[in-house]
């Protein structure tokens, strides 16, 4: 029963996952000058999000890469897997932008050195490790860690739901590449003609 409970956690992870991050990947495809745009108020352009989208992910899977070993290694002493499922609900409120304040660390503001096809190939590279990641946790093996996680006080979270923290993360930061496009479209008098996502 908990191994079958886990597994619907794990497809629930893996969803968001691909649904999510190919939303991400589509903002590569938008033209380099919608890309670039710069907002008048001075926040980040299109391009600068995406690069802060991978500057998170690379610190929260080394993070996750730490804790999936000690969960495996607890797992293969026998430890028990806890019964209770993860609580996936509660971080939904991450991928809503404005929900909430976010302070982030100076090592994850985007600096503009990176080319777009580095960064491109970056995401890529950090998705099908968070994949990865989760096939070396089945069966309820990423519960056997929880890691403490202080964005909006969310407290000990077990690795099913740091990766998909990884997810609502980037959910968070697709709406605000819509907004700017939807800027960068009413300064061009296109609006109305946006891209699809």
């Amino acid at each position: 029963m908990t191994s079958m409970s886990h597994a619907t956690t794990i497809s629930r992870v893996r969803e968001a996952l691909d649904s999510i991050f190919a939303q991400v990947e589509a903002w590569f495809d938008r033209p380099t000058e919608m890309r670039e745009y710069e907002l008048p108020s001075g926040g980040w352009s299109i391009d600068r999000v995406l690069e802060h989208i991978t500057l998170t992910n690379k610190f929260l899977l080394m993070t996750l890469g730490k804790w999936s070993l000690v969960a495996q290694q607890r797992a293969k002493r026998g430890d028990s897997i806890p019964e209770e499922l993860s609580d996936l609900e509660k971080l939904l409120v991450i991928g809503d932008r404005g929900s909430f304040g976010w302070v982030r660390p100076e090592h994850m503001e985007p600096t503009g050195n990176f080319s777009m096809e580095a960064i491109q190939e970056t995401l890529r590279m950090q998705v099908a490790e968070c994949r990865s990641q989760l096939d070396r946790l089945p069966d309820g093996i990423g519960a056997l860690c929880s890691v403490t996680m202080t964005v909006n006080n969310l407290g000990k979270i077990d690795l099913y739901q740091w990766i998909f923290f990884i997810a609502q993360h980037a959910r968070r930061h697709l709406q605000q590449m819509a907004a700017i496009e939807q800027e960068y479209l009413l300064e061009k008098g296109l609006h109305g003609h946006g891209f699809e996502s």
